[in-house]
C-alpha cells in the first residue's frame, strides 16, 4: 500500500458535541504520525467544491470544550445527488462524485475520514464502492446507528434533556399541570426513554411502542387517584400518532423535519382530563452547548483510532465502541438498520417497574 501522506477530514449531517474534539484528535494523532490533515468545510459539499484548510496544531489548540464544529457541516449535501447549475442558470442534480474525488486528488488526500450518523456513513460507503479509502467515525444525537454501542453526541443531549425534565418537574407540581418535554430522537427514542428514566419521567412516548390519548390520559387519572397531582410526559419527536402519522413538516431541501407532536399531546392530554397542560420543546438545545466528559473522551478515543486505522490501511470500514474497547467495523454493518428501543427489552421493562407508562 502507498504511504498517506494526508488526510481529508469532514464533519457532516447535524452538529453535536464532541465534533471538535474528533477534529482535535484525528489532527494531533495524524501530525504525530507524519500525516498532515485538510479538514473539509461544511460537509459533503465542501468536498464538492474543493473546500479545504491545511489544519495544524494551532487550529485544533483549545477547541476539545467546545460544541458544535469549527469546519461547518450540512445535512442537506450529497454527493451523489448534487445540485448544479446547467448552462442555462438551472439547477439540476447530478451525480458530482467525480469532482469529489478529483478534488481530493489534487491536494494529495489519499484517505478521507468522515464523521457523522446513518446518512453520512452511507455516502461515505457509497465513496468505497469507488475505490475511495474511507473511514468512519460514528456521531449522532439520537444513538441510531447500528454496530457501536453508543455514538459521541448522544450522552451531552441526554444531559441537556435530562436536565430538563428535573427543572419541569418543580414547576408542574407548583401548579399541579401536566408538562409535556419533547425531546430530538428522529425515529428511535433512546433519549425520551433515557431522559425519562434518569428524570423521573412519569410517562414517556417512544416510535418504537404504539401509544393512545386514552392511555396516556388512563395514566395520569391513576396518579391523580395515588394523591400526586402533577405528571410530566417526555415525548420524542419521531413517536407517531394513534393513526400511525407522525407530526411534522416538509423543509425546503425536501426532507420531512420532525416536531410538534408535544403540543398535540398537551392538547389531547387536556382535553380528556381537564388537567392544565404545557409544553417545552427542548429542539436544537439538545445539539448545542459543551460536550460531557464522556462524549469528550469518546470523541477522542474515535478519532485517533481512526488514524491508526487509516495507518493499518482498514479502509471501508467505521470505528465503533464494543464496550470497553474500541474496534472496527465494516461500514456496511454499520448503516444497513437503524438502531431502535427494544419495546420488549431491559430499559423499558426496568422503567415500567417503577412506574413509568407508555401510553399503551
Amino acid at each position: 500500500m502507498e504511504s498517506i501522506d494526508r488526510i481529508a477530514l469532514l464533519t457532516g449531517g447535524g452538529d453535536c458535541p464532541g465534533l471538535n474534539a474528533v477534529i482535535r484528535s484525528v489532527t494531533k494523532a495524524a501530525l504525530r504520525n507524519g500525516m498532515e490533515v485538510l479538514g473539509v468545510q461544511d460537509g459533503f459539499g465542501g468536498l464538492v467544491k474543493g473546500q479545504f484548510t491545511l489544519l495544524g496544531e494551532k487550529d485544533v489548540s483549545g477547541i476539545l470544550p467546545r460544541g458544535g464544529t469549527i469546519l461547518g457541516t450540512s445535512n442537506r449535501d450529497n454527493p451523489f445527488r448534487f445540485p448544479m447549475s446547467n448552462e442555462n442558470g438551472e439547477t439540476l442534480v447530478e451525480d458530482a462524485s467525480d469532482i469529489a474525488i478529483e478534488n481530493m486528488k489534487q491536494v494529495g488526500a489519499g484517505a478521507l475520514i468522515v464523521t457523522g450518523g446513518d446518512g453520512t456513513q452511507s455516502i461515505a460507503l457509497d465513496f468505497s464502492h469507488l475505490g475511495v479509502n474511507v473511514v468512519g467515525i460514528p456521531k449522532t444525537i439520537d444513538n441510531d446507528l447500528m454496530a457501536t454501542d453508543v455514538t459521541f453526541g448522544f450522552d451531552s443531549a441526554l444531559q441537556c434533556a435530562t436536565d430538563a425534565v428535573d427543572k419541569l418537574h418543580t414547576t408542574a407540581e407548583s401548579h399541579h399541570r401536566v408538562m409535556v418535554c419533547e425531546v430530538m430522537g428522529r425515529n428511535s427514542g433512546w433519549i425520551a426513554l433515557m431522559s425519562g428514566i434518569a428524570g423521573g419521567g412519569d410517562i414517556v412516548l417512544i416510535p418504537e411502542i404504539p401509544f393512545t390519548f386514552d392511555g396516556i390520559a388512563r395514566s395520569i387519572h391513576e396518579r391523580r387517584d395515588h394523591g400526586k397531582k402533577f405528571s410530566i410526559i417526555v415525548v420524542a419527536e419521531g413517536a407517531p400518532l394513534p393513526d400511525g402519522q407522525q407530526v411534522g413538516w416538509v423543509a425546503s431541501s425536501g426532507n420531512m423535519v420532525l416536531g410538534g407532536i408535544g403540543a398535540r399531546v398537551a392538547r389531547e392530554v387536556e382535553a380528556r382530563t381537564g388537567i392544565e397542560s404545557r409544553v417545552t420543546v427542548l429542539g436544537h438545545l439538545q445539539r448545542g452547548g459543551t460536550p460531557s466528559p464522556f462524549d469528550r473522551i469518546l470523541a477522542t478515543r474515535f478519532g485517533v483510532s481512526a488514524v491508526e486505522m487509516v495507518l493499518n490501511g482498514e479502509f471501508g470500514c467505521m470505528v465503533a465502541l464494543k464496550t470497553p474497547e474500541i474496534v472496527s467495523v465494516p461500514l456496511e454493518e454499520a448503516v444497513k438498520n437503524q438502531r431502535k428501543v427494544p419495546a420488549d427489552g431491559e430499559l423499558v421493562r426496568f422503567a415500567r417497574s417503577v412506574g413509568t407508562a407508555f401510553g399503551d
